[in-house]
């Protein structure tokens, strides 16, 4: 009984030393080799590209203002903000002065002592205040009333035409791009929010890259579909270096990566057979790698039908080997059913062949062992058997 109850211990021992040694070693390689230097990204986790561009020459950044919507709609908002403001500021103190120069080049100013008789220009403007006054009172169309053009001038009636016309053309520019910049698809973005890491574990008897994705409206995103790029440095046999070599990768689910049903959070994978560039990687050699994992997701919203991407990328040290995603969906007593977004980036370890190479290779041993072995030096040869026992 003694004897019984000691191997149940040595046993609990090793199992728990193996499982703390294992641990120890995932924390060694994450925190001495994994950090040891920044990875540089091309693609945030959130998305953004970390790009710039250097020696732009002058031509090329005209451009920029010969496409002036879309430079408009790429400012950020503080600057969209201060064009907004200087714009209508700037236009109504710009004819302001010029209604202040009518008024002077016609003496209808106060300095000039007018007679009793005189027609003045623009009635009641008596000084530069009056006039950015009026100035603003035309462009925006409010009519106190109290300032008015009179027929008395050509020049003043010109420039109320051409201040209303001008006037209209910055309040729909202005106006627009401040709406569209609010409606763009962009922030809709946000709400679909990938996993923290990317795990590899069998899925269907397969190797596969896993990567889970959710949206967090109740709204769809129509016709989406999804799929990624793998960035890495290659060197092409002629000796030229390509620093962002793209190498496709599909995504799909268990009903294709086209059109899909996303009103809960999907596990999308990748099989990683022999075409995949992860077939030749192994669970001691990934953490080594240098590779960058970008994941697109294009749709199209159904409130707005305008079309967006999303966009998150993974590194080696964001890649985990031998895991996979905890539940995440359940069923309450309602007959409702729950997403449980606490383990939407939880992992469980899980039982993972080290390598897609020992996978296939076990697969090939277990079928040549159910198909049998041919012995080619095999040689059939008859013999007859002679009944030695005489009655």
């Amino acid at each position: 009984m003694n004897a019984s109850r000691w191997n149940v211990f040595e046993t609990l021992i090793r199992v728990l030393t193996e499982s703390m040694f294992k641990r120890l070693r995932k924390w060694v390689v994450t925190r001495f080799f994994g950090h040891s230097r920044q990875r540089a990204r091309l693609v945030s986790k959130d998305g953004r590209c970390n790009i710039e561009f250097g020696n732009v020459e002058a031509q090329s950044r005209f451009i920029f203002f010969v496409d002036i919507w879309t430079t408009v709609l790429d400012l950020k908002w503080r600057y969209k903000m201060t064009i907004f403001i200087t714009a209508f500021l700037g236009s109504w103190f710009f004819f302001g002065l010029l209604w202040y120069a009518v008024a002077y080049i016609h003496k209808d100013l106060p300095e000039f002592h007018p007679s009793a008789n005189h027609t003045p220009c623009v009635e009641n403007i008596n000084g530069l205040t009056a006039a950015f006054l009026f100035s603003l009172e035309t462009q925006v169309t409010i009519g106190y009333g109290f300032r008015c053009v009179t027929e008395q001038c050509a020049t003043a009636i010109f420039l109320l035409i051409f201040q209303s016309i001008l006037g209209v053309m910055i309040n729909s520019f202005m106006c627009g791009a401040i709406l569209a910049k609010i409606s763009r698809p962009k922030k809709r973005a946000k709400t679909i929010t990938f996993s923290k890491n990317a795990v590899i574990s069998k899925r269907g008897g397969k190797l596969c890259l896993l990567i889970r994705v959710a949206n967090l409206r109740k709204s769809l995103l129509i016709g989406s579909h999804i799929y990624g790029k793998l960035l890495k440095t290659t060197v092409t046999p002629e000796g030229e270096t390509i620093i962002l070599d793209q190498i496709n990768i599909n995504f799909v689910v268990d009903a294709g990566n086209e059109n899909l049903f996303f009103i809960s959070p999907l596990t999308i994978y990748h099989v990683i057979d022999h075409n995949s560039p992860f077939f030749h990687m192994a669970a001691e050699t990934l953490i080594q790698q240098d590779f960058e994992l970008v994941v697109f997701l294009d749709g199209t919203v159904e409130s707005t039908s305008a079309t967006c991407q999303v966009r998150t990328s993974y590194v080696p040290e964001e890649v985990l080997w031998g895991y996979r995603f905890a539940p995440i969906v359940s069923k309450t007593k309602e007959g409702k059913y729950r997403v449980d977004f606490h383990n939407f980036s939880k992992t469980v370890e899980v039982a993972t062949p080290h390598c897609a190479m020992c996978l296939y290779n076990e697969k090939d041993a277990r079928a040549r062992m159910k198909g049998g072995y041919d012995n080619p030096n095999f040689i059939l040869s008859e013999v007859n058997e002679t009944d030695d026992t005489k009655m």
